[in-house]
């Protein structure tokens, strides 16, 4: 128990432009948050290439468990999360052979072409249910083999992200079904590396970790006897769906988290493996209890992340709150722009790829920032209309509630965009549901959850939402 009063967690919540160490309190069935520190990613640029600074990050996780244990001494465990389909590569005694590539390095998707060439989609899909992008783990490992052939003989595992941390921590060298399933190498069905995956690409099967149910208790944090490691949902959008507020007799319901990315689709209890989904690029990937959530990644907030941080750059001061009162105020623009053209992945320049693709369509480019930032609003919008549509029609039923989780969530001018282009209400927050997913999946994890309280209870009762209704 911490001095304050509460049974005390800590959760690592790294997404891929900052993290966070935030501290959580449980008491009397509501949760209580503290960030007890804060960090941009550190992301480093050697010409072409794009690598994760894991001693960099190291660093910051351990600033942020002695700034948690000097306000609650007493941790009861530790747990990390964060993005998927990168990954570290271990030697025979678990040391890092270099550091990760981030799925946004340029040269690396291009592996994913040469692998549809020898697979088919329909034959990955049929097995993963995995959404095709360039830089899933399948083309990463492929991109090993082909570029860093040396290496890929001495990897002897391959740890994500935050399962490599949780590891550091001190707990087993594993992974959860949550982020397992990102790799486009786990089977939908039987929730194991997929051997007839591993054999049509020529990949052997050692090297991949032992899988582990989400909310898995693995160690003991190294020289604190008294401090689970807990594999939670290592991926970061299964912990904000984890702690998406929704009350299943209320109606259909779907979600939306948004931070970087954002993620769209619903909760199913089976895959759905159908040559509609693949076609539409939905993807299966498993969530806490084994539930699958059924989604479309789509962009999120990225471009207009890279938008402020080529303001800055120009030395211009932009403050995110003013942008968003000030674009709320600017008439709307002509039409949305396609954000989910490839030239928008890549990091850098994105005023200028805005301005081509503008240019392109004999659109005008907005003059000022507010006027730019209600355009991508706009469109982020119009592509979550775009993708409802569609997840209605390959479920055969329709969505009565949208709920918002994630950065996005505090965004006003987002949400209320988003009600009137999906005519849908839309329910914002928690903003912080991603750590709130992975402090009480540890608490449920620990059996510190009250009786008859879920997850879900727990987030309902502590913290605030805001509803938006569509123009009548």
């Amino acid at each position: 128990m911490s001095s304050s009063g509460g049974t005390s967690y800590l959760a690592f919540d790294l997404g891929a432009s900052n993290g966070r160490a935030l501290l959580g309190r449980l008491r009397d069935g509501e949760l209580s948050m503290e960030t007890v520190h804060r960090f941009e990613t550190p992301l480093v640029a050697e010409g072409q290439r794009l690598y994760w600074d894991m001693e960099a990050l190291q660093r910051h996780l351990e600033e942020g468990l002695h700034q948690a244990l000097k306000a609650a001494p007493s941790l009861r465990s530790v747990s990390v999360d964060s993005w998927s389909v990168d990954y570290v590569p271990l030697d025979a005694q678990l040391r890092p052979l270099r550091r990760p590539y981030s799925y946004r390095d340029p040269v690396r998707a291009r592996a994913m072409k040469r692998a549809l060439e020898h697979v088919s989609p329909e034959q990955i899909y049929a097995v993963t249910g995995i959404q095709f992008l360039p830089f899933n783990t399948l083309y990463q490992v492929l991109a090993d083999r082909e570029e860093e052939p040396d290496l890929f003989e001495r990897t002897a595992l391959r740890l994500p992200i935050a399962d490599y941390f949780n590891h550091r921590f001190g707990g087993r060298a594993v992974t959860d079904f949550s982020m397992a399933s990102c790799t486009q190498l786990m089977d939908a069905r039987k929730r194991v590396w997929s051997g007839e995956l591993l054999a049509a690409f020529d990949l052997p099967r050692a090297g991949w970790p032992e899988i582990v149910p989400s909310g898995t208790r693995t160690g003991q944090v190294t020289g604190m006897p008294g401090a689970a490691v807990v594999t939670g949902c290592s991926h970061d959008t299964a912990c904000a769906v984890a702690a998406t507020p929704a009350r299943d007799e209320a109606g259909a319901w779907a979600y939306i988290s948004c931070g970087t990315w954002s993620l769209m689709g619903v909760e199913r209890k089976e895959p759905l493996l159908t040559e509609e989904g693949r076609k539409a690029g939905f993807t299966n990937e498993v969530g806490l209890d084994g539930v699958i959530r059924f989604l479309k990644n789509l962009t999120g907030l990225w471009v207009l992340q890279e938008c402020m941080r080529a303001w800055k750059e120009a030395g211009r001061s932009v403050s995110y709150d003013a942008l968003l009162r000030e674009a709320a105020g600017v008439p709307p623009s002509d039409g949305p722009i396609d954000l989910e053209d490839p030239r928008f992945l890549e990091r850098g320049d994105m005023l200028g790829r805005i301005a081509d693709w503008l240019g392109e369509h004999d659109r005008p480019v907005p003059e000022t920032p507010p006027a730019l930032c209600r355009l991508i609003l706009e469109s982020l919008a119009e592509r979550y209309r775009r993708t409802l549509t569609t997840l209605e029609g390959l479920l055969g039923r329709r969505i009565d509630t949208i709920h918002l989780v994630g950065g996005g969530s505090r965004n006003p001018l987002l949400c209320r965009l988003t009600a009137t282009a999906c005519r849908r209400n839309v329910v914002a927050g928690p903003a912080e549901a991603t750590a709130a997913g992975n402090l009480l999946v540890q608490a449920r994890t620990m059996g510190d959850l009250p009786e008859g309280l879920s997850i879900r209870d727990v987030v309902r009762g502590s913290f605030d939402m805001r509803s938006y209704s569509p123009p009548s």
